[in-house]
């Protein structure tokens, strides 16, 4: 057969498209930065045309996606989706886009970025930013169990089969777990790991899976972590990887580029007419790959001369890829005067498929040309032009020049903040200012760190590989002969002064979810704890006021019923409710209203601080508790109670539990923040042995980062407190702990802030 073209461009996302599946020939599922999950059906065969209905649609990114094969309980089969709202949706492809969700999988505490399910239908397996893994058995939605060791996000996930789960790392490791969540091997690797995908049985290279990331190079394994070969050809970040049944791969990268490889070789490459391709899928049954991209467009590529597109349509792709613009910091510093002019490109054949050749066009542009083994020819792939931050250009801002200034929507409504970064500095340290001046959660400093990472691919000027973003590129992209900037010096940490919130939240996933669980209450026939028609209305009226932040409008009728779904439902249907609890607890009227009501006996009695109570339930509440530092009233209800939140949450500072420690870690992190303008001795060093505990425990770098933070803000109140945690917490031998386990520059810098102080 030949090579691949154009089968179908499917146009109707809004932004970028990051995910895409091809169960089946006549079937295309997408996911995408618009926030929404597309399910393209074919229309017709002869030229190719589909048309898409959206499966889900929500406030926040939808970065990933994979499909649950049919099964005796599902027989169509399921979609799963998730992303930046941290919420993993499970549905059948038949439902409509208002019907209620199969199931919402709660338990990460950051962007969903990878998914994958078995083949036989049992498990989903999730990856995410919060650095977790997470195992999910179909059918028994309530509880997941974590892949524990991931020391940076996971961007990659594989259900290898029944017995295997694989994973890719931002720490540039690869893992293999059982189910159960006991590791059987980390293979270390030359850099970050983006993609995984399974080799079918008895594949050429006796490989079993591969592997790709930030330095451009597919790799193959066998299980028991042997590396076969590699595969050398892209120029950028492969976000992607997909096996044909005949055991080629195709690949998608940043470069603009899908290839299609076969044994050592790459056959094609396939460019496209955007900033990167994030995502390509293979059809098991015809062979065909879909592709999606940064131009926010789907599109289906075949060797079958029967599933063409039109010409016309070829022809067009083709001059969009001819005229489409290449940033010039994506191919590195140019000298104009040393590239060859047009003759070069008749004069000289490539030496590789895909090899790039930049021309010096008679007009003054540079172009870049690709070259194609099948036709024997250089292909003009697009037209190099001047971006910020190359060449020595910068933008201004607050009477300073920048390489970037990115536009970062925080808030639905409001104008974006305008977020300066310079490739000298590190993303993080950038990021957690960018938050602290602009008085965001702490829980945005990873996404924010992660945005500049991704926009900026990585770039670096005068550093080395060691100085680079955590999760960049280990490839310079920049100057590389530019002097070195000395790093800008770095502001204290300590001690913190603002009280931390956690208030995103997706008000309607929410109230379906009540809805769902009340009609289960009513078909149980449990109609003293269900709520009647009237009692949804009120509900429903409740939410729509909080989602719009007017929590003025919040009636007490409104406020009880929620309380009732928290505290008064069977524990397993009480976690939306809490979750609403944790929202009321930010709004200064809600919590007058709610302490009249002596809401924190009412917790107490519904046991949710037991041990008993599922730990997803107990780490709401105390996000809850943690909220109660929004509004002065809040505050004052935390220092009256402070005895009854110790208490509450003190037995669990040492759960392994991530998204329960970060919880308590935060609220922690508001307590001391309230005592250093209001100091209680005792309140003090009994927050201060806690926290000791915890960074003896806690291997989490978020948790140890929260409590290091919780720990130095508790120290400024005085000589007596550092000598109370020397000698009597050994808090200085739990630190020391805490910064053996978690190789961090924000973790280093407040140790050695906190050393300090002990000394």
């Amino acid at each position: 057969m030949g090579d691949y073209k154009l089968s179908a461009s499917l146009r109707g996302h809004e932004d970028d498209v990051r995910s895409v599946a091809f169960p089946h020939p006549t079937t295309v599922v997408s996911a995408s930065r618009d926030a929404t999950v597309r399910l393209w059906k074919q229309l017709s065969s002869n030229p190719p045309a589909f048309d898409c209905t959206i499966k889900t649609h929500g406030k926040e990114f939808v970065n990933s996606l994979a499909i649950v094969p049919p099964t005796e309980a599902f027989p169509e089969g399921l979609i799963v989706s998730s992303g930046k709202d941290q919420i993993i949706d499970v549905r059948q492809p038949s439902t409509a886009l208002d019907d209620n969700a199969e199931a919402l999988l709660v338990g990460h505490a950051s962007n969903v970025c990878a998914l994958d399910a078995s083949a036989d239908g049992s498990i989903i397996v999730s990856g995410s930013w919060d650095t977790d893994a997470r195992v999910w058995e179909i059918g028994k939605w309530e509880n997941s169990t974590v892949l524990p060791g991931h020391e940076a996000s996971v961007w990659a996930v594989l259900v290898y089969d029944s017995n295997t789960i694989i994973t890719g790392c931002a720490d540039k490791g690869i893992r293999i777990f059982r189910p159960s969540g006991s590791l059987v091997r980390t293979i270390k690797t030359a850099d970050v790991v983006r993609a995984l995908c399974k080799l079918p049985a008895n594949h050429p290279s006796g490989a079993h899976f591969a592997s790709a990331g930030n330095d451009a190079v597919v790799r193959l394994w066998t299980i028991d972590g042997r590396q076969v070969y590699e595969l050398h050809g892209h120029e950028n970040f492969i976000y992607s990887l997909a096996a044909f049944p005949d055991g080629r791969l195709a690949s998608s990268s940043e470069d603009r580029t899908v290839r299609i490889w076969e044994n050592k070789q790459c056959l094609q490459t396939i460019t496209h007419p955007a900033i990167s391709v994030w995502t390509v899928a293979v059809c098991s049954e015809n062979g065909d790959i879909v592709t999606g991209a940064s131009d926010r467009i789907v599109r289906i590529f075949t060797r079958a001369t029967e599933r063409y597109a039109e010409e016309a349509a070829i022809a067009q792709f083709n001059d969009d890829v001819k005229s489409s613009s290449i940033p010039q910091q994506a191919v590195g510093e140019i000298n104009k005067e040393k590239l060859p002019g047009p003759e070069f490109l008749t004069q000289k054949s490539g030496t590789k498929e895909g090899q790039v050749q930049m021309i010096n066009e008679s007009n003054g542009n540079i172009s870049a040309y690709q070259w194609s083994t099948s036709s024997n020819t250089w292909v003009n792939v697009g037209t190099v032009v001047d971006n910020v931050g190359s060449s020595g250009r910068k933008i201004s801002h607050n009477g300073k020049e920048y390489d970037y200034v990115f536009d970062v929507d925080i808030e639905e409504g409001k104008p974006p903040l305008k977020l300066p970064y310079n490739l000298s500095q590190n993303s993080f340290e950038v990021a957690r200012t960018f938050c602290e001046d602009n008085k965001l959660p702490i829980t945005y400093v990873d996404q924010v760190a992660n945005f500049i990472v991704q926009n900026t691919q990585g770039a670096t000027v005068g550093q080395t590989t060691s100085q680079a973003p955590e999760q960049g590129s280990s490839a310079s992209w920049g100057n590389a002969s530019a002097p070195t900037q000395a790093p800008p010096s770095k502001p204290k940490l300590l001690p913190q002064k603002d009280y931390l919130d956690i208030l995103t939240a997706n008000h309607s996933v929410i109230f379906k979810k009540l809805q769902e669980f009340n009609q289960q209450l009513v078909d149980e026939g449990n109609k003293g704890l269900s709520l009647n028609p009237a009692d949804i209305e009120q509900l429903n009226g409740t939410i729509l006021a909080m989602g719009k932040g007017n929590t003025e409008d919040v009636e007490p009728a409104g406020i009880d019923l929620i309380v009732k779904t928290a505290t008064a439902w069977p524990q397993e249907k009480r976690l939306p409710g809490l979750d609403l609890l944790r929202l009321l607890f930010a709004s200064s009227e809600s919590i007058v209203y709610l302490s009249q009501n002596s809401i924190l006996d009412v917790m107490a009695d519904s046991g949710v601080f037991e041990n008993t109570a599922p730990t997803n339930n107990t780490m709401m509440a105390v996000r809850a508790l943690s909220n109660l530092f929004k509004t002065p009233a809040g505050q004052a209800l935390a220092k009256d109670n402070f005895d009854v939140v110790h208490k509450f949450a003190s037995p669990f500072i040492t759960s392994t539990n991530r998204n329960l420690i970060i919880a308590i870690t935060t609220l922690y992190i508001n307590y001391s923040v309230l005592l250093s303008s209001d100091t209680n001795a005792d309140r003090a060093l009994t927050l201060l042995d806690d926290l000791a505990k915890i960074l003896n425990k806690a291997t989490d770098s978020e948790a140890v980062y929260r409590a290091l933070v919780a720990a130095g803000t508790l120290l400024h109140l005085g000589d007596a407190f550092c000598e109370a945690s020397r000698d009597i917490f050994s808090l200085g031998t739990a630190v020391s702990h805490a910064a053996d386990k978690v190789k961090e520059p924000r973790v280093k810098n407040v140790v050695a802030e906190i050393q300090d102080k002990l000394k």
